[in-house]
This record gives C-alpha cells, structure tokens and sequence, in this order.
C-alpha cells in the first residue's frame, strides 16, 4: 500500500511538470511570487532527535517577509517493552510555535522561531504528558545566485538552535529518547535549497544538515540529514487571492545517540514521507495546511514507527 502511495506521489507530480501553460504573474503579487524559493523551513519543529524531530517542510508561499503562528502534529507508534514485538504505544508530539522571517538586505534575510511544546504518551501504567518553551532557532538565508529570467534560484543558510527547553534525562531511558521539550544542547545547521520556476509551476529542492552537540548531561543526539523534493501548482486566483496545492517527498536520515561517547543502540533510523498540502492568500494574510504520509519507516531499529504528521500555520505579510 505504501509504494502505491510513493508511486502515485510521483506520477502526479511528473503531471505537475508538464502543466506549465500559463502566466504565474499577477502585479500586485509580483514581488511575492520573484522570491517565492526563500521560504523554506530549514528548522525542526519538535526536540531534535531520533523520533520526533520531524521538520513539516516549508514556510508560507506568498509572504516574503511575515510572521506567524503554527501548529504541528506527529504521531509514532513504540514497542511498549522489551518483552512485545507489537508497537502498541502512541506518542504525540505537538508545537505551536511563533516564528517569523524579516529581509536584513536584498540578499540576505533572518529566519527565527520560538516553540512551545506539548507532547503525551499513552503506556501500560497511564499516559504520560511534558509541556514547555522549546529550543528556538535563527538562521541567516542567503541568495547564492538568481538567473536573469528568474527561473533558478539558490539559496544557502547558516543557524543555530538556542537550548531553552527543558532536558529531562529520565526521558533517555525509555524507547524514544526524544520524549523531550528539548535537546539540552547548542545544534547548528547548514542548508540549501534550489528553485526552479515558469508559469503556474515551481519546483523547490533542498537539503539540511544539523550537527548536534553534547549536552550538560553528557548526551548527544544524533546528527541529522534532510532532503526533499516538492512541486507547487497555482490553481486558482483573483484579484486579491491565490491559492496553490504543493506535493511532493521528504526524507530524514538519523545518526547514533551517543552518552560518554558511547553509542546508544536502536537510536539511528530513517523514514520517507509523501507530502500533500495548500497554502491561500488573502492580501496580506497567508493560511496554509500540509499531511505527510510514511512510504518508509525504520527508526530505533524497528521499535518505533512513524504514522503521520499534520501542520496548519497562518501568516501575515510585514
């Protein structure tokens, strides 16, 4: 069933390609739509680790500078103990976070998010729930270069992920050590995202890399890789809305958690997602939804397992 969904992923957004016939440009969006490859989420939005570290992909479309508020939802499934190969523990991961981007120069922009959290957990012996601020997040987004016709564009980021959520170091102990509000430690990235654009049609590539470093309690979360791929259609539009459908994969690649520099077992994994989503305009306010599906999950060495991911932001142009 899954490759079915990949598989059907694909064919549609092969369709998405060809479709390009008509003009994207409409004057009092004409500056929106130009930049409309530097909004991208580089950041994760849950704690930063093996399960639950999932980024919902990217910002609001038709704002180039905004800010906003978002909700994202994530859901897992866990081996409840070691003595049951069934995976009959959910866990919810949930953030509200407020964020924002604002242009420093032509060139350069400043991204930044601040997370409050609040995640639960349901076992044999009752459920379980943390909530709290999470680790924020600046990164500097630089355009690396722009084509004269404005159809490629690159972009290049630097950041770095401030530890103001609380790390519980009990919370290691169970399957998903990422049962936190946050990493207890100072994470930096690096990312860059192309774009190509004609018409009705854009296509957006990016990848990211956080490197994680050891917290106070001599824990380190494994390094993180992300790639994906995502197709954006305008459907519709008047003479004050838009509204674009977006759909494409997200790939996350974890590394080993380590304590004293030991390796954790059953902490390193990946997983794919089929992304599906909107985003609507109304002049200066932007509302945007996404679902993402697993095609692939293989976290903690098959103790946990990836079900779904669910995000819904609203935006207002500055």
């Amino acid at each position: 069933m899954k490759k079915s969904i990949l598989l059907l992923i694909l064919i549609i957004l092969s369709q998405q390609i060809k479709a390009n016939r008509d003009s994207l440009y409409i004057p009092q969006y004409e500056n929106q739509l130009q930049y409309l490859a530097k909004y991208e989420k580089f950041f994760c939005d849950a704690c930063g680790c093996a399960a639950g570290n999932g980024s919902s992909g990217f910002e609001s479309l038709l704002n180039p500078q905004f800010i906003g508020v978002k909700y994202f939802a994530q859901h897992y499934k866990a081996k409840e103990n070691l003595f049951t190969q069934d995976l009959t523990q959910n866990q919810y991961f949930n953030t509200i976070q407020v964020w924002g981007k604002i242009p420093v120069t032509q060139k350069l922009s400043i991204y930044g998010s601040i997370p409050f959290q609040f995640h639960e957990k349901k076992t044999l012996q009752g459920d379980i729930s943390i909530n709290g601020i999470g680790d924020a997040s600046v990164m500097g987004i630089y355009e690396i270069l722009k084509s004269k016709n404005e159809y490629h564009q690159l972009n290049g980021g630097l950041g770095v992920k401030i530890p103001l959520g609380r790390f519980d170091e009990k919370g290691i102990t169970g399957v998903n050590p990422s049962f936190q509000l946050g990493t207890g430690s100072w994470d930096y990235q690096l990312a860059l995202s192309y774009k190509f654009q004609k018409n009705l049609f854009a296509l957006m590539l990016n990848t990211d890399y956080t490197i994680k470093t050891e917290n106070k309690k001599h824990y380190r979360f494994g390094n993180q890789w992300n790639y994906a791929a995502t197709g954006f259609y305008r459907l519709w539009r008047n003479e004050n809305s838009i509204f674009s459908g977006k759909l494409g994969l997200q790939g996350e690649v974890y590394d080993w958690n380590k304590q004293f520099g030991e390796v954790m077992p059953k902490t390193a994994g990946s997983a794919l997602y089929g992304r599906l989503g909107f985003e609507v305009s109304y002049k200066k306010f932007s509302l945007g939804s996404e679902l993402m599906l697993p095609a692939y999950t293989q976290l903690a060495g098959g103790d946990i397992e990836a079900k779904s991911r669910f995000s819904l932001f609203i935006n207002f142009g500055i």
